[in-house]
């Protein structure tokens, strides 16, 4: 194949022109050693070449620096400089990691740089991104407690630490998915197809949910799919939805049977009244979901906890630990205070599964998925490395941080602050600047490698907002960008 060296191959030291660096001949003798036992596939042949250089380049890239001028390119222009890799010969695991290397993944923005503060960005322990190599290079079927069972164990000691968290009893149960989306859409079809077993079938005119307009975009995808109307509940002059501005909409229309509260809304990091939701929304018989995809972390801080009072008693939650749990990507608990519901809603039923032991944990029983990797491994192996108090020292550290720049932006004379951060969100205005100059201004900062910050819009009016979930962010060094770019009246 063009482009790899195979191992019959490789010249020895002594004859090879063009050395290998020392640690790439050390890894990728450690590398034969554990692979001198697997013989050559009928069909794939010796795949050494192809696993350690994989192998090498993870374990290289994990312990680098990521960096900060990584930004998309067209799909033209890549195509221009990769061409066709899928042929029918192959192009051999040398080329593909070397395009891989230096084109495709140039082309992305990198999510783990202490100065990528745009939507809500991701910053991993090693730890946790080492063992995604693990989980797959194990292989584990996770839907099922016969197929993974050990795997399953792991991730639900998790879930317990995270149900200890929400304050809920000891059969509380739950699952790792893919992301929030998934979650949110799992949690809602619990909760319409527990009130169709409630209360004797859907109503005339459908089934409806509640939220906020300021809930996440995921919510009001679920419905469309779940055939459920959205309505809408407007939010106090903070922001929050409260059980006050609920309880009339919940009085008024019987198809509401379920309400989603939010754990740190994504764009300015409010965490609603939940205590308020859950008494009124319980009284009139709805489910109570709270999306804490982004903020739901801040419940291992003692000094954000208090604005999650009332969780205790919402029926279903979810959290990304990709977002703010310093997870890799793609991870989101979802838990059942109580996961009967669930499971009559989610547990798939067909001749080759019915000798499945329901007795035990079986994760595909608890969302809208039967086939699932063990996704929660990382944050299990990072969380039991290092420990829980080192994860709440993380978060709280980024709360401080988010303190900080919000009150360095107070103190500014050509920068606004928009409301007082509650969790580690900063939402803030440069005076005198529109949507062209704040764009203007991100674009240049993106393109130099100086800071990711995009613009948004709070209350209908442009502005910028600042996501620190990754506690190595420097406060001083987000202030000096501030101080030093954002002078110009025009933000050119």
């Amino acid at each position: 194949m063009q482009g790899v060296t195979t191992h019959s191959q490789h010249p020895s030291p002594a004859d090879d022109p063009h050395p290998e660096p020392e640690h790439r001949t050390a890894f990728a003798q450690a590398s034969d050693d554990l692979q001198r036992h697997r013989p050559p596939s009928p069909v794939w042949g010796d795949e050494r070449d192809a696993v350690s250089i994989a192998l090498e380049w993870a374990a290289t890239h994990t312990a680098l620096a990521s960096d900060p001028k990584a930004t998309a390119r067209s799909a033209h222009d890549l195509h221009a400089e990769v061409g066709e890799t899928i042929t029918a010969g192959g192009i051999g695991a040398e080329r593909a990691m070397e395009l891989f290397d230096e084109v495709l993944l140039p082309a992305t923005r990198a999510s783990d740089d202490p100065m990528n503060l745009a939507y809500i960005p991701a910053a991993p322990t090693r730890a946790a991104v080492a063992f995604d190599t693990v989980v797959s290079a194990a292989n584990v079927f996770g839907g099922l407690w016969e197929g993974g069972a050990g795997a399953i164990f792991a991730e639900n000691q998790v879930l317990r630490w995270l149900a200890d968290l929400l304050g809920w009893p000891a059969d509380a149960a739950g699952v790792f998915v893919s992301g929030g989306t998934n979650g949110n859409l799992s949690a809602l079809a619990t909760a319409r197809e527990h009130a169709r077993r409630t209360r004797g079938g859907k109503p005339a005119g459908g089934w409806a949910l509640a939220c906020a307009s300021t809930a996440h975009s995921s919510v009001s995808s679920a419905a469309r799919l779940l055939d459920m109307e959205v309505v809408m509940v407007p939010v106090d002059a903070n922001g929050h939805l409260t059980g006050q501005a609920l309880e009339p909409l919940l009085a008024a229309d019987e198809r509401i049977c379920a309400v989603v509260a939010s754990g740190g809304t994504t764009n300015a990091g409010i965490v609603d009244d939940i205590a308020s939701v859950v008494e009124v929304a319980h009284r009139h018989g709805a489910w109570v979901h709270v999306d804490g995809a982004y903020g739901g972390a801040a419940l291992t801080a003692p000094s954000a906890r208090h604005r999650f009072d009332g969780i205790e008693e919402a029926d279903s939650f979810i959290v990304d630990p990709h977002k703010w749990l310093f997870a890799p990507y793609d991870c989101c608990a979802l838990l059942y205070r109580d996961p009967r519901p669930a499971a009559a809603a989610h547990a798939q039923h067909a001749a080759y599964l019915d000798s499945i032991n329901r007795g035990e944990s079986n994760p595909a029983d608890l969302a809208a998925h039967l086939s699932r990797r063990t996704r929660g491994l990382p944050l299990w192996y990072s969380l039991a490395t290092h420990g829980t108090d080192a994860y709440t020292a993380a978060v709280e550290r980024c709360l401080a941080t988010a303190r900080t720049v919000a009150g360095a932006i107070k103190a500014s004379e050509h920068l606004e602050l928009l409301l007082e951060p509650e969790l580690s969100v900063v939402v803030f205005r440069r005076r005198g600047w529109d949507q062209d100059a704040y764009r203007t201004w991100s674009r240049r900062l993106a393109k130099d490698g100086v800071m990711l910050c995009v613009p948004t819009a709070y209350q209908g009016e442009p502005a910028l907002r600042l996501a620190f979930v990754n506690p190595s962010v420097e406060a001083d060094a987000v202030i000096e960008v501030l101080t030093t770019t954002m002078g110009e009246a025009d933000g050119s």
